[in-house]
């Protein structure tokens, strides 16, 4: 019922699962319909929108896998999911490897590691030391944190440790191998100086040479597998390593497939094959080699075999294997490349043989040392031994080749073997090895297509290990149930002992194999039916395939069904050679190190007398039974017996040892870099165990809480009423309530165990509730919000109404005023507009009427005149065409008719001689002449008649002819006349049409050219008006532009001085980082002297106590400093001096190399010193010759400037004279032209002569002005100049006024119209002239500017010179420089102003002041480093003495011979001095110094009375002027005090106290020294008690070294208190209570956030920070030393918390940014209360403050990625990347940060030119200074109480 209820509640609407799916195995779907009992699908949609029915098995009726919210997905432990199961799992991995970058994951006990392709900056020493000492939950996943369980275990535990590494080829085996014992290498350190770690990681590249190759999956895969055993002593610090082979793959030798290599080594001795060394190896290219060219990839893609061979060379001397064993190592290797390219023939069927003087072969026996024929005969024959006969057998040529490949794969194995145990010997020590740490790099589960036996020996070996994994997982499970006493059932896991007992029990498979190998005649086909026959039918795990007699089918774990194939596994296991061959390397005479391969091969076992494995794809090497002859191969282990024996001793030290997994998974098959394949991931996970892992949590409680972490996550499901003070009832209570079935979890005594799934189902309740609350917020302020709104839009909306309203009133009336006026004006407007059109359309009409009428008119009668003249002319052309027309037919009539005529009177005239001669005819021609002769006589009558009739008409018509001939000859003459009239008349008029149009044609031009006059006057005008407008705007611009340059000169003049400052303040900043620094470099040689000081006192030691020390767990070497200088040394040596011999030769070695070191130093120092004295010198002398040049240009400056003003006035008096010509020319120009009367007044050329006059006369003006101004100028120094006249040069200008009011009369500007062209010339030609002047001074202005371009430039490459100069340099040219920029400006002020120029001198006296101060206080911090140089040469002189003489101890202050020192007297009054006999000095610095208790002087006594005390006693001494007591009170002094804190420097109160009072010793040697600079603050009481016969500058250098020995023990001191409080505190304690609740962990609880008993919080550091505080100040410390400890404090707390932020992915989330920012508020909130603000201890939390603020920002576009860039300035790109990506969702209401957005921030901080270290520097340690701090105590006043017991001590 409870089931069905919680089904019903997780399988809802929006639920999300995990359906599978074919390609990227799981896909994650989202419930679209609430499922219900009984239903056979659910309704689903993918993430892509796609909706699909998943039907459930009707079978089983199993839901689908449900996804974890989404709170969970990123988490560092698998067993933090709520759901275990496998697509959970691999999503989680995926969202890590993709999203996040990051590759290691905990999955309970086992560390799983994604190989990224990619070089990661996550191994650096910084991380290292991160993760040191850490708890392995504390920190992000890492192989670190594995190492250092491992260490810390061991060290707790006293056990053995173990790391097993495992995966596939190409998964990062190696490198995650090697990473852990650098870890080792690095935290240790090693008990002697033979740099043991450093030798077990030279290893590495030996091996990596020897037994790594490139293969399909992997370019550096180990062909072997490795147990490398790393030894510890009783201290924990390494002292040598073993090491353990398995399973070397020998066939890799002489076969590679496609793509693959060879080993590594032959490779790089082919490559370096031209080196001078290796030309006797007659070695060349890789392709031309048979073993080398196989795979067709001779080359790794970024991989320089040159470079790994030098690599390798030096790791095989770092291991003590000489030059003459590499170079055999060498010729071995080569020999086996050219045995290779040996070539057999056939000779026969049966036999082969090599062809002579086969050039390799030759090489081979000659690098070897063997003869030609016997390896030539052996490598082609085999000898067979009987019982009585030897007989001598040929081989095929394939056996011979494969012979001859045998004997190649056994000389690498052998070889491989003496390397390995060179490499142990190495590695081995002679000290007593207490306990080990083991790491196991061995071959992961392998599946191909063709598995042989190589595969076979490799999955049985991890079916081995998967047993013993699953066993010790098992195990820790009941041990957790039975610690939290909780009921437990058996849980039931996959155990694969079947699977085991199959392959190595009795009647197994090995055991068949080992005995079908001792068969005479067997083979792999019978052993392949022994197989079918034993296990077929009896092991279900066994299985046969189908088409197939030659293989057989084993199912491993996680179902892993992997084919065997038979073929070759007999040969394999029996690993045979021909001994011939062996004997014939084994005769070499020339090759000592091939005999020392191949001689006692029973002997040839591992240094630890364990068997070192060769074998699988070779032959393991073990110790065979000497009873046995080693030559009969009967009684020879096989390969697969080796290997189980060799197996069995693993698993026997991995079951004594604690172990630690480390699961590495190969991402993809192609080698790219961040790409997740899930197919290929998801089959290595169920492969290596990490799935099994999850089930075998997952069957149980994989979830765990403890009450505290469950009340505070999950409160909010509480009510009040349920939450009593005991927290663990009240967790019951709320448990029953919200999960009614009491099987889904377990109370235990501390925890609270929930099955899987119960964690998310209370995650959704939670969140539900959260939901509801936030929903109910949300509608509360959106209410709110929106009423608030609401009333502020109603406001403001009645607001803009209202003046809207009113606006838009205003607007209409004063439209409506504006319509009328503007209709009125439109009306008024339109009338006169139309009225002027009007008009001008009816003048111009009658003007065209006019002119159309006239024209039709005259062109009327000219039509009329000429049609008359045409009548005329063609009557007279008609008639006289007709009268020749007449004539001509007349002519041509009469001519025919005589023609005609003359033809019939022939033809009659013939007739007629014919009838003459014929009477009849001529009677017919009578007969009818008669007739005509009738008719023509009537004819003639009729004729006659009408001829009479004629002549009466004709008679009549020539009498009215006569008359009308008459009348028309009259009218014909009067017609005659009228015409000559006409004619007449019209020539007349043609002359005056002619004359008209001649005078139109002239009015037309003479307009013409009147208008083009007016044009072109026009056109002079304008441009003249332009001209002169454009030339005043140049004018003014050109003012302008010289006020800008003033301006420009004034302000560059102000920038350089500043710049001068600023380079002044960077430069004596500069000066005092260098001084910072080398006080730092000089902090850190007392810190490298005491280490050396410790460290002899611990030989000593050692050699006195007889080397006995306790065992415990210490993390690195000896290192810890003891704050002594060489004073303690040699005090030290002179107490032990009648110690070990030995031990003196070892300080004096020591000593010697210390004594170089500080004599180099001490030369160095004398150099610098050297160096600033002359520099000193060299700027006293330029800055003196600066001042007399600075005078002397002065002077020649005033001169100039008078000789410019000079200049200047007489460049304005020509200009004047030369206007005065100009005007008067053009005024005899106008009156020689007058008489002309052309112009006149309003013309064009009059108003163009006015205006060009005007022009001149504002010209006038100007210059006129310019004239005052320079006379003003000239009578302020009318002591230097000497000027003309006042009155010539005020009166000149006076003449123009005149000449223009002349100008004014008619007659003249009449003369000025006909005189136009050449007024225009001249007026032209001033222009001209003007022109000119204006171009000049233009060009000379920009000739200015150039000029101050160019000295921008210069000053610019000046400044570039300096900042390249040296420091003191530097200065020296920025004092030249300014000098001389000083004198150019003051020659250019003179120039220009004098009164400018004197307020420049004062500015220029008053810098060179500024610049004197400065010169001096660089001049005493010279003085000051001087005198320090001094002390530290005279401390190094004494320090080399104090070798051979030593010092004097408190014990020894009169026997010890002392070194003396030049103690100048001084003479003086003494007042306030302690006297003490000399006897008793030792009681005083017993009773003052080394039993002294802080705490009682702190509270009962003033601050600092120790070192009064010590300085009266001092003061006595020089006051009886006892040099000798003066020395042993000093010495004792300072060795005493280092006594006391080498003996309590732990305690922070001593170390406090003797800082203080060792501060106020050295400021009383200070105050009371006589020196002025520290007398200052002294009364004058105080000034009467300075010492008076000794100067102790010398020793006050040595009491501020040992302030600073102090100091830095007093940082250690603090830092050793505050580390374990501030992760605790800063990070992981809840300052605000609610806001960031616990998140679900696994297996690897991290500490709680919760305050619980013991806890650190805020308010502990917040306490501890105000105990220090008032502890320095009880003890009297100074103020400022107080600031600096503080800042230091504050460094390492803002350091340690964010690389523990930058390490731990569920510390970066919004709430925990909150958390921080709210801690460092309360850190600024102390130093407010302490006053402390300033002291520089809030800047060295900027780096955290932006980190929190990163936490919190919005991350999404990319306005959010520039205001990232622009705030995280304190934090490296690196940095705020990696926050980047830890960024994780506490709650689901925070989203994650996308990858994009990541991107956007790294493009945009590329350019960023910055360290890439991630981690901040936790041990860095800022220089510490001691400024002088006087004290007013007066010495008589000071009181001793007899608490300090030293009545001894009189009162002087």
């Amino acid at each position: 019922m409870n089931m069905n209820r919680e089904l019903e509640y997780m399988f809802v609407q929006r639920a999300r699962v995990w359906i599978p799916d074919a390609e990227e195995v799981w896909k994650s779907a989202e419930l679209t319909k609430d499922f219900k009992n009984g239903d056979a699908s659910l309704q689903l949609m993918l993430e892509d929108g796609t909706s699909i029915e998943h039907k459930l098995d009707p079978k089983t009726k199993n839901l689908p896998y449900l996804r974890n919210p989404d709170i969970l997905v990123g988490e560092n432990d698998l067993t933090a999911l709520s759901y275990l199961h496998e697509p959970a799992v691999l999503h989680n991995l995926k969202v890590r490897f993709i999203d996040s970058k990051l590759i290691y994951t905990y999955c309970g006990i086992v560390l799983v590691a994604i190989n990224p392709y990619e070089t990661l900056g996550i191994y650096g020493t910084d991380i290292i030391n991160a993760y040191s000492g850490q708890n392995m939950g504390d920190m992000d996943p890492h192989i670190f944190a594995v190492a250092e369980e491992a260490y810390k275990q061991m060290a707790r535990d006293e056990r053995n440790q173990s790391i097993i590494v495992s995966g596939e080829s190409g998964a990062g085996k190696t490198v995650s191998a090697k990473y852990a014992m650098r870890y080792f290498a690095t935290v240790s350190g090693s008990t002697s100086e033979a740099n043991v770690e450093q030798k077990v990681l030279a290893s590495n590249p030996i091996m990596e040479a020897i037994g790594n190759a490139k293969t399909t999956r992997n370019d550096n895969s180990s062909r072997f597998g490795k147990y490398i055993e790393i030894g510890f002593d009783t201290r924990y610090r390494i002292i040598g390593a073993n090491m353990r082979t398995y399973l070397l793959e020998k066939s890799r030798v002489v076969f590679q497939a496609d793509e693959e290599r060879n080993y590594h080594i032959f490779y790089q001795l082919c490559a370096s094959s031209h080196l001078p060394e290796f030309k006797t190896l007659k070695l060349s290219s890789a392709n031309d080699f048979l073993y080398t060219r196989q795979g067709r990839s001779p080359v790794i893609h970024g991989v320089d075999d040159t470079k790994e061979l030098s690599t390798t060379r030096n790791a095989f001397t770092l291991l003590g294997i000489n030059e003459s064993y590499q170079m055999g190592l060498f010729q071995v290797l080569a020999a086996i490349l050219h045995l290779g390219n040996v070539e057999i023939k056939d000779k026969d069927s049966d036999s082969s043989l090599i062809p002579p003087n086969n050039r390799h072969l030759t090489a081979f026996c000659e690098l070897v040392g063997v003869t030609y024929q016997d390896m030539s005969q052996w490598l082609c024959h085999r000898k067979l031994k009987t019982a009585t006969e030897t007989y001598i057998k040929t081989l095929p040529r394939l056996q011979a080749t494969n012979a001859r490949d045998a004997l190649a794969k056994h000389i690498y194995a052998k070889l491989f073997n003496w390397i390995v145990e060179h490499v142990n010997k190495a590695l081995i020590t002679n000290i007593k090895q207490h306990s080990f740490i083991g790491v196991l790099d061995i071959y992961g589960f392998e599946t191909f297509e063709i598995n042989s036996f190589e595969q076979f020996c490799i999955n049985y070996a991890n079916e081995k290990l998967q047993q013993q994994f699953n066993m010790h997982v098992f195990k820790l499970e009941q041990e957790e149930y039975m610690k939290e006493q909780i009921p437990w059932t058996l849980i039931d896991f996959y155990d694969n002992q079947p699977c085991i007992n199959l392959i190595e029990a009795k009647m197994g498979i090995l055991d068949l194999l080992d005995e079908e190998c001792k068969m005479p005649k067997g083979s792999d086909d019978s052993w392949a039916q022994k197989l079918y026959n034993t296990h077929l039918k009896t092991c279900s795990l066994f299985e046969k395939p189908r088409m197939s007699n030659r293989a057989f089918i084993i199912q491993h774990f996680a179902d892993k069904q992997v084919e065997y194939q038979c073929e070759g596994f007999l040969e394999k296991n029996k690993d045979t050679v021909n001994e011939d061959q062996i004997n014939v390397l084994k005769a070499s005479k020339k090759f000592d190190l091939l005999v020392e391969l191949f001689q006692d091969e029973e002997k040839t076992t591992s240094p630890t007398g364990q068997v070192p494995g060769t074998g699988g794809r070779t032959r393991l090497s073990i110790k065979p039974d000497k009873g046995r002859d080693k030559s009969s191969k009967e009684h020879k282990k096989t390969v697969g017996c080796q290997f189980r024996n060799s197996l069995q001793m693993l698993m026997d030290t991995l079951n004594a040892t604690t172990p630690h997994y480390v699961r590495c998974i190969k991402p993809n098959d192609f080698k790219l870099a961040f790409s997740f394949d899930p197919k290929r991931a998801v089959q290595q996970l169920r492969a290596c165990g990490v799935l099994e892992t999850i089930r075998i949590s997952a069957a149980g409680f994989p979830s765990r809480w403890t009450y505290q972490e469950f009340f505070s996550r999950y409160r909010v499901l509480m009510k009040q009423k349920d939450v009593l003070s005991d927290k663990k009832l009240t967790c019951r209570n709320v448990l029953e309530k919200l999960v009614q079935d009491q099987d889904k979890y377990q109370f235990g005594k501390t925890k609270i165990f929930f099955r899987a799934g119960q964690v998310a189902y209370l995650e959704k309740l939670r969140a539900d509730k959260l939901r509801v609350a936030c929903i109910r917020i949300q509608k509360t302020i959106r209410c709110w919000l929106a009423r608030k709104k609401y009333l502020r839009k109603r406001s403001a909306a009645i607001t803009i109404q209202r003046f809207t309203r009113g606006y838009q009133a205003r607007c209409l009336a004063k439209f409506m005023r504006r319509t009328q006026a503007a209709t009125i004006i439109q009306k008024y407007q339109r009338m006169c507009m139309e009225r002027k059109r009007y008009r001008q359309k009816q003048a111009a009409a009658l003007v065209m009427q006019t002119i159309l009428r006239a024209y039709m008119a005259r062109q009327k009668y000219q039509g009329l005149l000429r049609e008359h003249n045409a009548v005329i002319i063609q009557k007279r052309v008609r008639g006289w065409l007709a009268r020749c027309w007449y004539k001509r037919c007349l002519v041509s009539l009469v001519y025919l008719q005589c023609c005609f005529r003359r033809m019939k009177a022939r033809r009659e005239l013939k007739k007629l001689k014919i009838e003459a001669r014929s009477v009849e005819h001529f009677k017919k021609l009578n007969k009818g002449m008669e007739n005509k002769i009738m008719q023509l006589q009537r004819r003639i009558d009729e004729q006659t008649k009408d001829n009479r009739s004629i002549n009466e008409k004709l008679v009549s018509l020539e009498t009215s002819s006569t008359a009308e001939r008459e009348r028309m000859r009259g009218e014909l003459s009067r017609l005659r006349g009228v015409e000559e009239d006409a004619k007449n008349k019209g020539n007349q008029v043609t002359s005056l049409l002619e004359q008209l149009e001649k005078l139109k044609k002239e009015l037309s031009s003479t307009q013409k050219e009147k208008k083009t006059i007016e044009d072109w006057a026009q056109t002079y005008r304008d441009e003249m008006e332009k001209m002169v407008s454009e030339l005043k705007d140049q004018n003014c611009s050109l003012k302008k532009e010289k006020d800008d340059l003033n301006r420009l000169i004034q302000e560059q003049s102000q920038q350089m001085t500043e710049k001068m400052a600023r380079a002044i303040v960077e430069k004596t900043q500069q000066l005092e980082t260098d001084l910072n620094e080398e006080r730092s470099r000089y902090q850190n040689l007392l810190t490298e002297h005491l280490r050396l000081e410790e460290k002899y006192d611990d030989l000593k030691e050692a050699m006195v106590s007889s080397n006995v020390s306790k065992p415990g767990h210490r993390r690195t070497d000896s290192t810890h400093s003891s704050n002594e200088s060489e004073y303690t040394y040699n005090s030290e040596y002179a107490e032990l001096e009648e110690g070990s011999r030995a031990a003196e030769d070892v300080t004096r070695g020591m000593d010697t190399s210390l004594t170089l070191k500080l004599q180099k130093r001490l030369t160095e120092l004398e150099q610098e010193k050297q160096s600033l004295r002359n520099e000193l010198e060299n700027r006293e002398d330029q800055f003196q010759r600066a001042r007399a040049r600075d005078d002397v240009e002065f002077k020649k400056a005033r001169g100039a400037e008078l000789e410019y003003e000079s200049l200047k006035r007489q460049e304005l008096e020509s200009e004047n004279k030369k206007l005065k010509h100009d005007l008067a020319e053009i005024r005899r120009s106008l009156l020689g032209n007058a008489a002309t009367g052309a112009g006149a007044p309003g013309s064009p050329a009059y108003k163009v002569v006015l205006e060009q006059l005007n022009a001149s006369c504002e010209e006038l003006e100007v210059r006129k002005e310019e004239v005052l101004i320079l006379r003003s100028q000239l009578v302020s120094q009318k002591e230097a100049l000497h000027h003309k006249d006042e009155k010539e040069t005020m009166t000149e200008p006076s003449t123009y006024v005149e000449d223009v009011s002349k100008l004014k009369d008619a007659g003249e500007l009449k003369q000025a119209y006909i005189g136009l062209k050449d007024t225009n010339r001249l007026l032209e030609h001033q222009l001209q002239t003007q022109r000119r002047s204006y171009d000049s001074e233009v060009e000379s202005l920009r000739g200015e500017l150039q000029n101050v371009k160019e000295e921008n430039n210069r000053q610019q490459q000046l400044l570039a010179q300096n900042l390249q100069l040296p420091p003191e340099a530097r200065i020296e040219a920025s004092l030249q420089h300014e000098i001389t920029r000083l004198t150019n400006e003051n020659l250019e002020l003179l120039a220009e102003d004098p009164t400018a120029s004197r307020e420049a001198r004062v500015i220029i006296l008053r810098r060179m002041v500024d610049l004197m101060e400065q010169l001096e206080k660089q001049d005493r911090t010279i003085r000051k480093l001087k005198k320090q140089l001094k002390v530290y040469s005279k401390r190094i002189g004494e320090m080399g003495a104090g070798q051979t003489e030593g010092q004097t101890s408190p014990g020894q202050m009169v026997d010890e011979p002392i070194h003396p020192v030049n103690i100048p007297r001084r003479e003086k009054d003494f007042q306030g001095m302690l006297e003490y006999k000399k006897e008793d000095e030792l009681k005083l610095v017993k009773n003052l110094i080394l039993e002294l208790k802080p705490r009682g002087v702190a509270v009962n006594l003033i601050p600092g009375l120790p070192a009064y005390i010590l300085f009266m006693c001092l003061r006595h001494a020089d006051y009886v002027n006892d040099d000798q007591k003066v020395r042993t009170l000093l010495t004792s002094t300072i060795n005493s005090i280092k006594k006391i804190l080498k003996k309590r420097g732990d305690d922070f109160e001593t170390v406090s106290f003797w800082l203080s009072n060792t501060c106020r010793f050295l400021h009383c040697l200070k105050q009371y020294s006589g020196d002025e600079a520290f007398m200052k603050h002294n009364t004058q009481r105080q000034n009467e008690h300075t010492l008076s016969n000794f100067d102790l500058a010398e020793y006050r250098q040595v009491i501020s070294d040992l302030a600073i020995q102090i100091y830095q023990q007093l940082i250690k001191c603090m830092e050793n208190i505050l580390q374990p409080m501030i992760v605790s505190g800063m990070l992981e304690h809840e300052t605000i209570q609610g806001v960031s609740g616990v998140k679900p962990t696994g297996l690897r609880k991290r500490t709680s956030s919760i305050a619980d008993e013991g806890t650190y919080t805020l308010d502990s550091i917040l306490r501890q920070l105000s105990a220090f505080h008032s502890t320095m100040c009880q003890h009297g410390t100074d103020p400022e030393l107080i600031k600096q400890v503080v800042k230091q404090q504050f460094y390492i707390i803002g350091a340690v918390t964010l690389n523990n932020l930058l390490l731990r992915k569920d510390m970066c989330s919004w709430s925990k940014g909150m958390q921080i920012r709210y801690n460092v508020s309360q850190l600024e909130e102390w130093l407010r209360d302490k006053g402390l603000m300033i002291c520089g201890a809030k800047e060295t939390l900027e780096p955290l403050i932006q980190a929190a603020q990163l936490l919190q920002v919005k991350k999404k576009t990319d306005e959010d990625a520039e205001a990232i860039c622009s705030m995280c300035l304190a934090l490296t790109t690196a940095q705020i990347v990696k926050v980047l990506n830890l960024y994780t969702p506490v709650n689901e209401f925070e989203e994650r940060v996308s990858v994009a957005f990541i991107r956007t921030i790294q493009t945009r901080l590329r350019d960023r030119c910055e360290s890439p270290q991630l981690l901040m520097d936790t041990k860095m340690i800022y220089p510490v200074t001691f400024p002088f701090n006087p004290s007013s105590l007066a010495l008589e006043t000071i009181q001793i109480p007899s608490s300090l017991n030293l009545s001894f001590l009189t009162r002087v």
